[in-house]
């Protein structure tokens, strides 16, 4: 009896982490299997990610609540890296990219990824949900989905009359249309019967349906988990030689880190419990890709998904999300045969309703009514992401980024009072940079040669030696033909550097 009170005062929130452990391991178990399928990769491999996510950094300091594993926003990514370099070479740029995020939080570096422009980071999501989508329909019908985003959006159409006139191709389709209509009704299902996840609800009944009417569809195919296992050997490594890859690695560290860091943020908004340490944090999802690469496995990121979850459940402590690794890691090790009887259609469906739900549709029209430059660089990068490739897409959308900083920064306003009599004023606001003279100086230079101008700085916040220079300049050329000496007011560091000898007939005030 001792020993029970002992325990329960050492583990007080053990019953609701408990609990919350089994939520979340029913969430992120078909999640684990579907992503890992959609990135080309053996199911298993999205298993070992999601107990390495759940044991190793469940373990480490960071964030308590959020949850990590393999991740729908690395899908396309993961794709194309083991298309272009092969799968044993997935092991060698996961561990590289551990390493890169480990170097990153020691060097304190976790808390600058919130400067990120969020607009970028949806934007990017964004476009990796289209690239989902548009694969997964493919995968839904049982085709095989085009090499890039482009083509595989603007084969849909062919691929949809092809599977029309095939019945195996419609019974598929049929499949992951069904999954996606469970997953999408089954929050209008009572609470009793929600507390088990869509997902896993959708996968199940899709299996049931599949085997009830012996339907002609593909399904999950097994190799077992010691076997999915393949460290990255000599041969993985020498693809290192490759330049490509390095833009392959800085891509991977990158999204998984932006991702991870910002799902740690909204979990923080969901409880009340210890905030995100994000250096320390950035070091547990590096440290997890470093296991993970050190197996040949899928890189993880935090998944806002499975957090949410775990919060919603009641998780109060880590132990949480390390209990969901164990059950992950009991699944693996004693019903890896279970697998073989998911169907590929009903992964497809969980991915296309991960990937619509990556799209935020209300932030984009609430962003293009407040904010329309942070909504276009949303799109350009959504766009570009689609057009292009993962990594050139987000470069492209951080470029805008600092554009629309520096515009921004260099914003200006120039208002001219003129009443008729007495002097002409004008009145400069923002930030005076070079950036802006042109249309300052040709503004000023318009203004009426024979009359006096008043010239107010005082709502400036910046003013830099271009436009000091370049003001004092026109200043003088104004006053130059009899006109009474231009009167610059303003605040002391901006006035002082304008101010002129006697003979020159512009003065300060």
């Amino acid at each position: 009896m001792s020993g029970t009170m002992s325990s329960i005062a050492k583990y007080p929130f053990l019953r609701q982490d408990f609990a919350a452990s089994l939520v979340v391991f029913l969430v992120a178990l078909p999640l684990c299997v579907g992503v890992a399928v959609a990135s080309g990769v053996p199911a298993e491999l999205g298993l070992v990610t999601g107990i390495v996510g759940g044991i190793v950094v469940g373990l480490l300091p960071g964030s308590s609540l959020q949850v990590s594993g393999p991740a729908a926003g690395l899908t396309v990514l993961v794709y194309e890296a083991v298309d272009t370099y092969g799968l044993p070479a997935l092991g060698v740029i996961v561990l590289a990219a551990g390493l890169l995020q480990l170097a990153m939080g020691a060097l304190r570096l976790g808390r600058w990824f919130r400067a990120i422009s969020l607009s970028v980071v949806e934007g990017m999501l964004a476009g990796i949900g289209l690239v989902i989508i548009a694969g997964q329909l493919y995968a839904a019908a049982g085709l095989k989905a085009p090499a890039s985003g482009l083509d595989k959006i603007a084969g849909l159409p062919g691929a949809f009359a092809d599977a029309a006139g095939s019945t195996e191709a419609l019974a598929s389709l049929a499949v992951g249309v069904g999954t996606v209509a469970v997953m999408v009704l089954w929050k209008r299902l009572p609470g009793r019967v929600r507390t088990v996840p869509g997902a896993l609800a959708a996968v199940v009944l899709a299996t049931l349906a599949v085997f009830a009417f012996s339907l002609p569809v593909a399904t999950v195919e097994v190799n077992g988990l010691l076997d999915s296992i393949q460290p990255p050997g000599a041969d993985a490594f020498g693809e290192l030689a490759s330049v490509g890859i390095f833009g392959t690695i800085m891509a991977f560290t990158l999204i998984a880190s932006a991702e991870s860091l910002f799902s740690a943020a909204a979990v923080d908004r969901l409880h009340d419990g210890p905030r995100t340490q994000y250096d320390k944090e950035l070091m547990a999802q590096g440290a997890g890709n470093t296991f993970c690469g050190v197996l040949g496995a899928l890189p993880m990121t935090a998944v806002i998904v499975r957090s949410s979850a775990n919060v919603q459940a009641g998780a109060r402590t880590k132990a949480s999300r390390v209990l969901h690794g164990v059950w992950l890691l009991l699944f693996a090790a004693l019903l890896p045969g279970a697998l073989a009887w998911i169907p590929l259609p009903a992964l497809a469906g969980i991915l296309v309703h991960a990937g619509w739900k990556l799209i935020p549709f209300r932030q984009v029209v609430a962003l293009w009514r407040s904010h329309r430059g942070e909504a276009v660089i949303l799109i350009v990068t959504a766009v570009s992401i689609v057009a292009v490739n993962m990594f050139e897409g987000v470069l492209i959308g951080l470029a805008l980024s600092v554009v629309k900083t520096a515009w921004d920064a260099s914003h200006l306003k120039l208002e001219i009072v003129d009443k008729g009599a007495g002097p002409v004023q004008a009145h400069l606001s923002g930030n005076a940079t070079f950036l802006g003279l042109p249309k300052i100086l040709g503004s000023l230079e318009a203004l009426p040669q024979d009359r006096p101008v008043e010239l107010d700085l005082s709502g400036l916040h910046h003013l830099d030696h271009a436009c000091r220079t370049a003001l004092k300049s026109w200043a003088e050329r104004h006053s130059s033909s009899g006109t009474d000496p231009v009167k610059v007011t303003g605040p002391a560091k901006a006035a002082e550097p304008m101010k002129v000898t006697e003979p020159e007939r512009a003065t300060v005030v």
